[in-house]
């Protein structure tokens, strides 16, 4: 099975760090954030990596090389202009047989995907996306307004939303609705509702970093977060 990594983001959230390196190849743990992703989508046996660098291109081929230092096979699309998500992966379509995965290159989980998949060939949808349980607590009571009355106090309410986290399972089918620089979120997924395909969800509650601030970033490289980290991707 193949998995499309994005990585042609600049990174610019993560300056100064990122002006010299590109992001999935800035170190967590002593080691490169696309290592992590590709260590987790090895755990669903996908042996095919198809990599998509545009910021610092030449970088993602030096390091990846002929791929053998992965015991997989990895290859880097060089992209000579922003493609944005779903653009990136739209000119290899012809290498796509079956089901695939689609993640980006800094975002740190431990997601399985193996469970991911298998939870998308059950539902017959042509795409599935992971969507992040995620709750807001509320430090004020909210008041509950109708024809200018209050129907209902809740006092310090909890809300729960699903966060799209950019890890997708898809069908070759997917790359019907896919057009030159469009974006999954932006661009692919309302076109595929509006014509009434049906996007299949897997909810998920584990470990997800998207390494977008340099805070965030230092912060994870720092005892005792680091050690978290870490010892939550094993699960």
């Amino acid at each position: 099975m193949k998995a499309f990594i994005l990585c042609g983001g600049e990174g610019t959230r993560l300056r100064p760090y990122t002006y010299e390196t590109p992001k999935p190849l800035l170190k967590i743990g002593g080691k490169p954030i696309l290592n992590h992703v590709i260590e987790n989508l090895q755990r669903a046996d996908i042996d095919e990596y198809i990599l998509t660098a545009g910021y610092l291109a030449d970088q993602f081929v030096s390091y990846v090389g002929d791929g053998s230092s992965f015991g997989s096979k990895v290859t880097v699309a060089v992209e000579t202009e922003k493609l944005n998500t779903a653009g990136s992966i739209l000119p290899h379509k012809d290498k796509v047989e079956g089901t695939f995965v689609v993640v980006m290159g800094d975002h740190i989980t431990n997601l399985h995907i193996a469970d991911m998949i298998e939870h998308h060939k059950k539902s017959g949808a042509v795409a599935t996306v992971a969507l992040l349980k995620h709750e807001t607590k509320l430090e004020f009571g909210v008041a509950e307004v109708e024809d200018g009355h209050i129907k209902e106090f809740r006092e310090k309410p909890v809300l729960e939303h699903l966060f799209n986290i950019a890890i997708y399972v898809f069908e070759p089918k997917i790359f019907d609705y896919i057009g030159e620089k469009e974006d999954f979120a932006k661009d692919v997924f309302p076109k595929m509702l509006r014509s009434g395909e049906k996007i299949n969800a897997y909810i998920f509650d584990g470990l997800w970093h998207d390494i977008g601030h340099k805070s965030e970033y230092d912060r994870l490289n720092e005892e005792p977060a680091l050690s978290k980290l870490l010892e939550d991707l094993k699960k």
